[in-house]
């Protein structure tokens, strides 16, 4: 997809210079730095800024100043960093606004130190800007839940995930005895189809949402225009480039 150009006549390649009061147009609506600035600078932990990574490489256990961590980070790690942490910004302001034309009650929004702790296999599976977003913003957690209750997964989908994944339904007893589906497990040895069945659809359901957000944030994200220094970490039109989940 071809990147937009910038909003004014002398606007660089690799970012579009709004004004450094804004951090991004959405939609033509200003987003203002500050509400970057002050995720930056709020403490951090679970899915949010790791203190090494430009964007996060995932959740850390940290908690502290954000600032008094970063001191010595290189320049480039930096201003990496505010690109990721736009990201985060432009997804809540995005879902908020979902929220809102489909007449989704958000909760009391949390401040950027209260944010939730996401587990570390969550963001490797979510990927570290939508991790964070989740974990930031109430907006994009109650999207996310709303897209989730409207899929269906098929009983055939269950059944096949159910038959394909035998290893993971195996009784304790099978495994206490080190057996595998590909040694041939007896009947016996795997759990019954009727006893997971619903935690099958849950969890191919919980899959089928996060695609379905992930969908969203993509469309939502395509009409975004950035300001310079605000560009996606992995904007190749910027010497900072990198793309890390």
């Amino acid at each position: 997809m071809e990147r937009p150009g910038g909003i004014h006549e002398d606007d660089p390649l690799g970012g579009d210079f709004v004004t450094p009061e804004h951090a991004a147009l959405i939609d033509g609506e200003p987003l203002p730095t500050a509400r970057v600035n002050a995720f930056l600078e709020a403490p951090y932990r679970g899915a949010g800024l790791h203190q090494f990574a430009a964007p996060p490489r995932g959740a850390t256990s940290h908690d502290g100043p954000a600032p008094a961590r970063r001191q010595m980070e290189p320049p480039s790690v930096a201003r990496q960093r505010r690109r990721w942490a736009t990201q985060v910004i432009v997804t809540d302001e995005l879902a908020r606004r979902a929220c809102a034309a489909r007449g989704l009650k958000v909760p009391e929004e949390l401040s950027p130190a209260k944010a939730l702790t996401l587990a570390e296999s969550d963001v490797a599976d979510l990927g570290s800007i939508v991790a964070a977003a989740l974990a930031h913003s109430p907006a994009a957690r109650t999207l996310l839940a709303a897209l989730e209750s409207e899929q269906t997964v098929p009983e055939t989908a269950v059944r096949d995930y159910y038959d394909r994944n035998q290893d993971r339904f195996l009784t304790p007893d099978a495994l206490r005895r080190g057996v595998t589906p590909f040694d041939g497990a007896a009947p016996e040895d795997v759990r019954p189809y009727e006893e997971v069945r619903e935690a099958i659809s849950r969890e191919l359901q919980r899959a089928a949402g996060h695609q379905a957000f992930f969908g969203w944030l993509d469309q939502a994200r395509a009409d975004v225009t950035y300001s310079h220094g605000h560009e996606h970490p992995g904007d190749p039109s910027h010497p900072d480039h990198e793309h890390r989940h």
